[in-house]
């Protein structure tokens, strides 16, 4: 097990699964605490670098194109924001190096094939019903359906237009664009011939403002995510169940068996790839303790 708890919060990684636990302290990014815990399995992980700076450093998750619907919607965050990255106090940069190490040996081990796009999310969405309250309307969603009804500040071209509700099925996809120096918008984009215009006059969208930042990103990350999770995945294919977290049972002749044949497999190719030039001498050392620990 490798683990580490700070402020933002806690990430700890048992070789299948990556647990991501928010901080609850003050300062820590409302996005953090609304999404919780997130259980992220090995194979939607493309991989986990330590970035070292003078007064700490920051650990980064990278996840597998196409295996989680929160990046997939969701835009670049700022760091505060980000629930896969964390803040590392100087002191504990050794536990973030040791924590990454044994994900990116975990990764090799077990041949996760990080360069290619998952073909369904191997996360879930967040739960649903959820509420965006945007700054010329509010969007439910309920799992089926989003609904969109203008508040007072809406152009009168939408008050006009009345409440919209889309269907799934004649949903396309949902764009989200954060508010900076301009406004942002949450963008639901139907099927069939669309024509997008600015966001105040587009009765598919609500408007951002960004007067209160913390509370538009962390309705607005999770909005995207819960739709984009319902609807097909991009690479063709139908919304699927995530994979499981943990490996189907055995009784305990077969799990010894299964565990013996698996130790001989890894570690012959381990070193078939030392052999080949793929590994250096230290990785492969590296790789075959981590190896010899989890079995």
């Amino acid at each position: 097990m490798a683990e580490i708890t700070q402020k933002e919060g806690t990430w700890a990684f048992d070789g299948e699964v990556l647990r991501l636990v928010p901080g609850r302290g003050r300062g820590v990014h409302q996005l953090r605490i609304e999404m919780g815990e997130v259980s992220i399995p090995l194979a939607a992980i493309a991989g986990v670098s330590y970035e070292p700076g003078r007064k700490g450093g920051r650990l980064r998750l990278r996840m597998r194109e196409g295996a989680d619907p929160f990046t997939q919607g969701a835009p670049d965050l700022p760091d505060a924001a980000n629930p896969y990255s964390l803040q590392v106090d100087k002191d504990r940069a050794g536990a973030a190096e040791y924590l990454a190490d044994a994900v990116r040996n975990a990764l090799l081990l077990e041949q996760v094939p990080v360069d290619t796009p998952s073909d369904r999310y191997l996360l879930p969405g967040p739960p649903v019903p959820r509420v965006f309250q945007g700054s010329d309307g509010r969007v439910h969603f309920d799992g089926e359906q989003v609904r969109i009804e203008w508040d007072w500040g809406a152009e009168e071209v939408k008050k006009s237009a009345g409440p919209r509700t889309i269907p799934l099925s004649e949903l396309e996809r949902v764009e989200w664009t954060r508010a900076t120096w301009e406004n942002g918008s949450l963008r639901f984009v139907p099927k069939g011939n669309y024509v997008p215009m600015k966001g105040t006059h587009d009765p598919y969208a609500v408007v951002l403002w960004g007067l209160r930042e913390a509370r538009e990103i962390a309705q607005g990350a999770l909005m995207v995510a819960a739709v984009s999770a319902r609807l097909p995945h991009p690479s063709g294919g139908t919304p699927a169940e995530p994979a499981r977290l943990t490996k189907e049972p055995h009784t305990p002749g077969e799990k010894r068996e299964h565990d013996h044949d698996g130790l001989l497999r890894r570690l012959r190719e381990l070193g078939e790839l030392r052999a080949s030039g793929v590994l250096t001498e230290e990785e492969f050392t590296q790789a075959k303790r981590a190896l010899l620990e989890r079995f």
